[in-house]
């Protein structure tokens, strides 16, 4: 008689058979073509406690009890000011998840909630400068994020309507305040809507932003209300109406910049203009 799986493993079965082509594929993907993880690693999984550094967390948990060279995990969760009730939900889903959660507390919210310009900005630099710092200390030479394949697109044009540039966002990056630190986002190619069909799926419940200044976002479907982020998730929604395949164009854009066709560019900070060659 076979023994009755747990709920852990029902769920990473999920990841294995139901969701291989949707989210395992494309994750190891991006592994692969990105060159995110080398032999001897040692990794921090930074968990907010939503669903994408969730899943992120246990699709590496996965991956390194398969793979083929050996590299370390640290599952690591800031607490920059969580209520009772969300702190305690990233503590049960870890549980669930079977993940040893490192939790260390910080006073961000507070912080930023005495800032009246940029408040966010404020909040999303102090949280990466925490998690470097805290990830060092641990011994580890990576942060892995959560950002996935619509965060990508969606920051790109963001970037242009609202920026006035055309600027992506990179699957790994080399940290300029921590030496010998680096980024990596594993999700690069895994899409939002496979994400939250997984947890859907699992009956999995995730804390939204739990950020004081965005309280209103747990309100929505998906759980960003009113934004730019929102507003050009929207868009993207109405134009896969008439292109389905408007979101691959977008990704593979950035893939193939036509750096001739440009009028102007920058690179390590310094400006170029195409009258500089012609």
């Amino acid at each position: 008689m076979s023994k009755e799986l747990s709920q852990c493993q029902v769920i990473e079965r999920s990841l294995f058979k139901t969701y291989r082509k949707r989210i395992w594929v494309p994750f190891i993907m991006a592994i692969k073509k990105y060159e995110l993880i080398q032999e001897g690693d040692r990794i921090a999984v930074c968990i907010s406690g939503g669903k994408d550094s969730m899943l992120l967390a246990k699709l590496l948990q996965m991956l390194q009890r398969h793979s083929d060279f050996p590299f370390e995990l640290v599952f690591l969760v800031m607490d920059p000011g969580y209520n009772s009730i969300n702190r305690e939900k990233i503590e049960s889903n870890a549980k669930l998840l079977e993940i040893p959660i490192t939790i260390f507390e910080t006073d961000i919210f507070n912080i930023a909630d005495r800032t009246e310009k940029n408040p966010c900005y404020l909040c999303a630099k102090m949280r990466r400068g925490h998690l470097y710092s805290q990830a060092k200390k641990l011994g580890c030479n990576k942060i892995a994020l959560g950002h996935h394949f619509n965060d990508v697109i969606e920051t790109t044009l963001l970037g242009m309507f609202y920026g006035s540039q055309l600027q992506a966002m990179l699957p790994k990056l080399h940290s300029t305040n921590f030496e010998g630190m680096e980024l990596i986002r594993p999700l690069y190619c895994v899409h939002e809507d496979d994400i939250i069909a997984w947890t859907k799926y699992n009956h999995l419940e995730f804390i939204q932003c739990a950020c004081c200044f965005t309280e209103k976002s747990a309100e929505s479907e998906d759980g960003i209300g009113a934004s730019k982020r929102k507003e050009v998730k929207e868009l993207i929604r109405k134009l896969k109406k008439d292109n389905p395949n408007i979101e691959k164009s977008i990704f593979n854009s950035i893939h193939s910049v036509c750096l001739d066709t440009m009028v102007g560019y920058k690179s390590n900070g310094e400006e170029h203009s195409f009258l500089d060659n012609y």
